[in-house]
């Protein structure tokens, strides 16, 4: 056997053991997340491993790309190659952001700080790209000021959604209910229809973005998902909320 075949080998077994790893997700996961983005995460976890990367450094490789694109989304005019570049950055940061917790498994499991390390950069990203987006259609959209209260709005959505996410998971830990995470299942149509409301959605559609309004339409369209969305996520949690009480 040569040293690539070797080589070879010990990735599709580093994946193997990945895939006896997973964590469970949450019912009706969106699908990007479930069957695109945990698949790509789990390549770059057997990659990171094999180089021996600690979950905390793939957490600050993920953190590296998502933030150039975001800073692109920005700084550089809108054009084909400049959504596909933002795109393809933002795909791969997310994929990173995957790839960490799978990392920290492989290992026998994260740390406190590497899981606050990773929801911190979470938080940043959610905020701050939508604030490029805003920077970019403003700079170089050429659209109506009025176009730009949607990403103000979608930062403001995207923000409270993962906020409010990240507490039920904690207030529910107080008090010794399963995480969202430890509840596994859900159906494919659930996923699918789920699937606008996935950070995966937004990543892919910059690829629009050297077309300014065929990208707010899209984009917007997206954003009055996630608002529906929240608006019943609320309902929901605040009954939860109420019974766990």
């Amino acid at each position: 056997m040569t040293t690539t075949d070797s080589a070879a080998t010990s990735l599709a077994e580093t994946m193997a053991r990945l895939r006896g790893a997973q964590k469970g997700h949450a019912r009706g996961a969106p699908a990007y997340s479930v069957y695109v983005n945990r698949r790509i995460g789990r390549l770059f976890a057997a990659i990171a491993y094999r180089f021996g990367l600690t979950p905390n450094q793939v957490t600050l490789v993920s953190a590296a790309h998502t933030f150039v694109g975001i800073a692109l989304a920005a700084s550089v005019p809108a054009t084909w190659w400049s959504g596909i570049l933002i795109a393809a950055l933002l795909v791969a940061g997310y994929a990173w952001d995957s790839a960490d917790g799978q990392v920290a498994r492989l290992l026998g499991g994260g740390t406190v700080a590497g899981e606050w390390l990773d929801h911190f950069v979470d938080a940043l990203k959610i905020a701050s790209l939508h604030l490029a987006v805003l920077i970019g259609l403003y700079r170089f959209g050429g659209l109506d000021e009025a176009a730009l209260l949607v990403p103000i709005g979608y930062s403001i959505v995207a923000t409270v959604t993962f906020f409010g996410m990240i507490l039920n998971d904690l207030l529910k830990g107080a008090r010794g209910v399963a995480s969202t995470h430890e509840r596994a299942g859900g159906t494919l149509g659930r996923s699918l229809l789920l699937l606008p409301t996935d950070f995966g959605a937004v990543c892919l559609v910059f690829l629009l973005w050297g077309v300014s309004p065929l990208f707010l339409v899209v984009y917007a369209a997206l954003f009055t998902v996630n608002v529906l969305f929240l608006v019943a996520a609320a309902v929901k949690w605040f009954r939860e909320m109420r019974r766990v009480g």
